[in-house]
């Protein structure tokens, strides 16, 4: 993430239901870019960017959509923590790109824009 500070002040502009629209559509976006080998880097930095996105977050969410985030948070981490081993073996991409994209799809219940 380039210019942290910059990107939180933009971020916490938006309403909580917007943001976490923001944070269901890096998850699709995981999704959708694990598919191809070249976007290792584009991943990578998609996690990393939900986590800050959960964090500047959580706190102004409802108990139970922040304990959700938490363990959220908690998933990317540890996918962070082993991705060059992830990326490099498909069985394991794959279901990060499922959990992704069921994450993704909760984030954005939780969010209230499908209502």
């Amino acid at each position: 993430m380039k210019n942290r500070n910059a990107i939180q002040k933009r971020y916490l502009r938006d309403a909580l239901p917007i943001r976490l629209g923001g944070i269901a559509a890096n998850l699709s976006r995981v999704k959708s870019f694990a598919a191809h080998d070249a976007n290792c880097e584009a991943v990578a930095s998609l996690l990393e960017e939900s986590k800050f996105f959960i964090e500047w977050t959580a706190g102004e969410a409802d108990i139970s959509t922040a304990a959700e985030l938490v363990e959220l948070q908690v998933q990317l981490s540890l996918w962070q923590r082993a991705w060059d081993e992830i990326w490099q073996n498909s069985a394991r991409r794959q279901q990060v790109a499922s959990t992704s994209g069921k994450w993704s799809q909760r984030v954005l219940e939780l969010s209230g824009l499908l209502e």
